[in-house]
């Protein structure tokens, strides 16, 4: 196994042992440190081994960040014009 599948592995692990613990900001801050960790993840695993790997690792980055993802969506189509107002 690959260095960057290895290390999307350990970061799926480390946010699912976020998510175990109570937090007062409801997982916020640790959710954008799992972005700010994830992206360049995601583009290593993209460049070594090709789109569909990182295909995977995206929803599985969008299954585990899914409330940051659906509120990124949501402003993304209000900027659009298109959510509702």
């Amino acid at each position: 196994m690959s260095l960057p599948v290895t290390l999307a592995f350990l970061w799926v692990v480390v946010a699912k042992v976020v998510t175990l613990f109570p937090s007062r900001r409801h997982h916020w801050p640790a959710a954008y440190a799992l972005m700010a960790a994830g992206l360049p993840i995601l583009a290593w695993v993209y460049y070594l081994h090709g789109a569909g790997a990182g295909l995977v690792f995206l929803a599985v980055g969008a299954w585990v960040l899914r409330w940051p993802v659906r509120y990124g969506g949501r402003w993304v189509l209000r900027r659009l014009g298109i959510g509702r107002e």
